[in-house]
C-alpha cells in the first residue's frame, strides 16, 4: 500500500475516533500545527474526503478569532492532515455549527450522532469506511 494511502487511512481513523469520543486533535495542515475539534466528516462533490472542524488553537493562514468565535470553522482535506493525534482537553465549538455548510456533500459521520462521548473501551457501531 502506498505511503500516501496509509497516511490518509491513519488520519481518517484518528478523525473518526476524535468525533466518536469527543476529543480534540492536534494535527499539521499545510505545515501549520492546529488544534481542532472535528464535527463533520464526509466527501465533497469531487469525492475528496473532507472534515469540518472548529479550530480553537494553533496556527492558521487566516488567523484565529477569540475562543468560540463563529469564524474559526475550517473545512480541511483529510489527505493533507499530518501527525494527527487525539489530545486531552475540552470539546470546543461555536453557536453556528448548525449553519448550512457546503464543503461536505455526502456525510460519513456527524459528531452530533454521538451526543455523549463513547468511552474509549467501547467501539461504536462502525460504518464501513469508503476510502
Amino acid at each position: 500500500m502506498p505511503a500516501s494511502v496509509r497516511a490518509l487511512e491513519q488520519a481518517h481513523a484518528q478523525v473518526r475516533a476524535a468525533m466518536v469520543h469527543r476529543r480534540p486533535i492536534a494535527a499539521f495542515y499545510r505545515g501549520r500545527r492546529r488544534l481542532l475539534c472535528p464535527h463533520l466528516l464526509g466527501w465533497n462533490k469531487h469525492r475528496r474526503l473532507q472534515v469540518l472542524c472548529y479550530q480553537y488553537g494553533g496556527d492558521s493562514e487566516s488567523g484565529l478569532k477569540p475562543a468560540s468565535a463563529s469564524d474559526n470553522w475550517r473545512c480541511l482535506a483529510v489527505e493533507n492532515l499530518r501527525q494527527v493525534e487525539l489530545i486531552d482537553g475540552p470539546w470546543q465549538t461555536a453557536e453556528n455549527h448548525s449553519r448550512p455548510q457546503t464543503c461536505i456533500e455526502e456525510v460519513e459521520l456527524d459528531v452530533d450522532d454521538f451526543p455523549e462521548p463513547v468511552p474509549p473501551t467501547q467501539s461504536p457501531d462502525p460504518k464501513s469506511a469508503k476510502l
